[in-house]
């Protein structure tokens, strides 16, 4: 491929963004900024009170409070970038830091993706092996299972970061994206990228594939042995205690389908529009489900309540 046009990474990229939708924008960063302060506010909150409250120091909570954490950090990586995209007529980023953020939003969602299979497996041992619980899922066992959830993520994005960010990049360098989203970096690429497109395939079967087969037959499980409770009350009080995870999992793993199961647009008017869909898609993908996990944790689950009132009241 001609390398004559190949850009010098100091030059940094360019986020087009909403460039072409201007009314928009301005809309955007009102309900965006909203919706992180939520989040910011929402996370928090869960964090303090499984910290502060000893009746929610068990694996549960430790694997929530990581969540919410982890939820902090992966907006915080890509928001405050949006938000400032929005108000700022040339949408620029520096090299260095376009590699840290696409390092961030990368390990984040990895994690994500592993943490909640670690949570799944909690249930599993909660509801179908109750008694064996408190030796299974002991602090010797949990902490472990978090840190290598955090370690799994960081390795994996080490890798893909570092393979994207040394290829050479041609042109202008605008990225049609709101932030350095590996696949809009990739497309700017003066080099053959089959080695990253495959190694980001490996990565999908590893940190998308085994967890959504491990989460799914964990509760298969947990399906099989709430159905086999005599009363209907036991069933309900066993199914409350895996739900909100259950609801966390469909809507994370809900949008990804639908933000990467769509059908392409073949119409040049149609692919425009898709284009934006796309876009807000993401956009909202990466701040929805973060607001939503402690507002579903909060509302489905008592303990949290009560944890919050009196943190409240304090």
């Amino acid at each position: 491929m001609d390398r004559s046009n190949q850009t010098s990474p100091g030059a940094g990229f360019i986020l087009l963004g909403l460039s072409a939708h201007p009314r928009l924008e301005k809309m955007f960063f009102v309900l965006i900024l909203l919706m992180y302060l939520v989040i910011l506010l929402g996370n928090g909150v869960l964090i303090l009170v499984t910290v502060l409250d000893s009746r929610l120091h068990t694996p549960m909570y430790f694997f929530l409070g990581n969540l919410s954490f982890l939820d902090i950090c992966y907006t915080t990586s890509s928001v405050p970038l949006i938000l400032d995209s929005f108000l700022t007529p040339r949408k620029t980023i520096p090299f260095s830091a376009c590699a840290v953020q696409m390092f961030l939003s990368f390990a984040m969602g990895a994690t994500e993706c592993v943490l909640l299979g670690m949570m799944a497996f909690d249930r599993y041992v909660a509801i179908c092996n109750p008694l064996r619980y408190p030796v299974v899922m002991s602090k010797a066992a949990y902490v472990p299972m978090a840190v290598s959830s955090w370690a799994a993520g960081i390795t994996n994005s080490v890798v893909q970061t570092s393979q994207a960010m040394r290829l050479p990049f041609c042109g202008d360098n605008v990225i049609n994206h709101f932030t350095c989203e590996i696949l809009a970096v990739l497309k700017l690429a003066c080099a053959d990228i089959s080695i990253n497109v495959i190694s980001m395939v490996v990565a999908n079967v590893i940190f998308l594939g085994v967890p959504v087969m491990f989460i799914f037959v964990s509760y298969v499980f947990i399906i099989a042995t709430i159905l086999r409770i005599p009363s209907a009350e036991g069933r309900r009080k066993a199914f409350s205690t895996c739900s909100a995870h259950l609801t966390v999992v469909v809507v994370f793993y809900g949008t990804i389908l639908f933000m990467y199961g769509k059908p392409k647009s073949k119409d040049p008017l149609g692919a425009d529009k898709q284009d934006l869909s796309d876009k807000l898609t993401s956009l909202f993908y990466g701040v929805v489900t973060p607001m939503l996990n402690p507002i579903i944790y909060s509302l489905r689950n008592k303990d949290v309540k009560t944890a919050v009132r009196n943190l409240v009241h304090q």
